[in-house]
């Protein structure tokens, strides 16, 4: 139990504290933008010494990555420190929206993200997924509400981001932004884990 612990408080330490640190060491000699973009450093070098290690890119690693990409672009389009600070929420509102918006097609993207995970656990898994969505009704209504929970979450948690950004000083968003990506990600995956466990015993 105790790597575990020592494991988290680190994963805090560098994402949590880590950019503000990051951006008060550089404020003086980078100015505002410059340090806003070096704050992004030790999440980034937290999520590829994870990629290196476990050859497996998360989703908050992928996010953290997809991050750094949306800072070159800001950098690229005049450097707006505000705009800056959303680049992982964009991220994420941007999955929100298209969760939604897969609500509209044939299949949501739930079922895909699950039909993968099933498909790694046994090779047949991805034909009885198929299967079993096409006869079981409350299979698909349960991933439809999943998708719905889900993109509704993220579009959420960009909002409150937002709101953040342009009410709050530049620093106190640094300590506060990342609690709120925490908290909405944990509150998801929460819901999520009581949802199946409910499926499951509905099952039974």
């Amino acid at each position: 139990m105790k790597q575990p612990s020592r494991a988290l408080l680190l994963e805090l330490g560098v994402n949590l504290l880590g950019p503000w640190l990051v951006y008060r060491l550089c404020l003086p000699t980078l100015g505002e933008f410059g340090a806003l973009v070096a704050s992004g450093i030790p999440p980034a070098l937290w999520a590829l010494a994870g990629l290196v290690r476990t050859r497996r890119l998360d989703a908050l690693s992928l996010l953290v990555l997809l991050g750094i990409v949306l800072s070159a672009a800001v950098s690229l389009l005049g450097g707006e420190p505000r705009l800056l600070l959303l680049r992982e929420s964009l991220v994420t509102g941007s999955i929100g929206l298209a969760f939604l918006i897969s609500l509209a097609l044939g299949r949501p993207l739930v079922f895909y993200l699950a039909r993968a995970t099933v498909a790694r656990e046994s090779a047949e898994g991805s034909a009885g997924f198929e299967a079993a969505w096409r006869a079981r009704p409350t299979l698909a209504a349960s991933i439809r509400l999943m998708t719905l929970v889900w993109g509704l979450g993220l579009c959420a948690e960009f909002a409150l981001r937002a709101w953040l950004v342009m009410h709050l000083p530049i620093e106190r968003v640094l300590l506060v932004s990342p609690l709120v990506g925490y908290g909405a990600y944990g509150a998801l995956a929460a819901w999520t884990l009581w949802y199946r466990l409910r499926l499951k015993r509905g099952a039974t």
